[in-house]
């Protein structure tokens, strides 16, 4: 059966031009398949209903998933990652080259010590500030983007929060996008997403799918079509072939256990 042509963003890279838009955190959601293929390229598999317009994978050892579910408000948490002990949201306009940073995480093993976040941001010219309660909180330059871990006004529960609001003038703010942990989340993966956050480097962007263009730089020089197609491909390569590794290294080795000398011994007299 022939496939019909059907225009979707599916069709990218090729069907549009690409500027390299910086920074990072204003220039909107991109392409979801940066975090989505990368976790299948790393064993993750896709539960789906294929009549549903969502996403769902688990890990090959189901410790981990990952939900993808576009909601119509705004305030919604589009993606939702989740372990036995703790768990991650991330609104729709998060850039899913900062989701990844958290998600590729998942799929290297746990460092021996966990790193704190902090010092990421700090080294980016995030201006940091701690309470007396314990509450502790970073800003970026720009004024409107935020990192707290913060306990509630009626607990001691901490709970992370990242934050991208614009002032309205009127006192109010307009989010652009948030993204919310666990306090329960492992730091390590917290310093991913930190790093991923922080990274100076553009991401591809068309030039009309930035949420608030005056807000980023765009300029029409970067990768394009086969270029961001080969790189992404070579990307889940990489991934595949960690991925063996990993279960190569962690399959249980049999070992030829040497039999007793008696049993050699009437071995040998049965062979005479």
């Amino acid at each position: 059966m022939t496939r019909p042509y059907i225009v979707s963003k599916a069709d990218d890279p090729w069907s549009r031009i690409w500027f390299d838009t910086s920074p990072r955190h204003l220039a909107g959601p991109g392409d979801p398949r940066h975090v989505t293929q990368a976790l299948r390229a790393g064993g993750w598999k896709n539960y789906a209903d294929p009549d549903f317009p969502h996403v769902v994978l688990a890990s090959p050892d189901f410790r981990h998933t990952l939900v993808l579910e576009p909601a119509a408000d705004t305030y919604s948490a589009w993606w939702r990652i989740s372990s036995q002990r703790w768990h991650a949201s991330f609104g729709g306009n998060t850039p899913a080259e900062i989701i990844a940073g958290f998600t590729d995480a998942l799929l290297h093993p746990a460092p021996a010590t966990e790193p704190d976040v902090w010092p990421t941001l700090q080294v980016a010219n995030w201006t940091y500030e701690r309470d007396e309660r314990g509450n502790e909180s970073a800003r970026h330059p720009d004024g409107i983007t935020t990192i707290e871990r913060r306990a509630t006004l009626t607990s001691d529960y901490f709970s992370w929060s990242a934050d991208v609001a614009l002032p309205t003038g009127l006192g109010g703010h307009q989010r652009l996008w948030h993204a919310y942990f666990d306090d329960r989340t492992p730091r390590h993966l917290l310093a991913a997403f930190a790093t991923a956050l922080t990274d100076p480097a553009p991401v591809p962007r068309g030039h009309y799918d930035v949420p608030h263009s005056h807000l980023v730089t765009q300029v029409e020089r970067g990768a394009q079509g086969e270029q961001l197609a080969a790189a992404h491909e070579a990307r889940l390569k990489a991934i595949r072939a960690a991925a063996r590794k990993a279960r190569r290294s962690s399959a249980p080795t049999t070992h030829t256990v040497p039999a007793p000398a008696a049993e050699l011994a009437a071995a040998a007299a049965r062979g005479r």
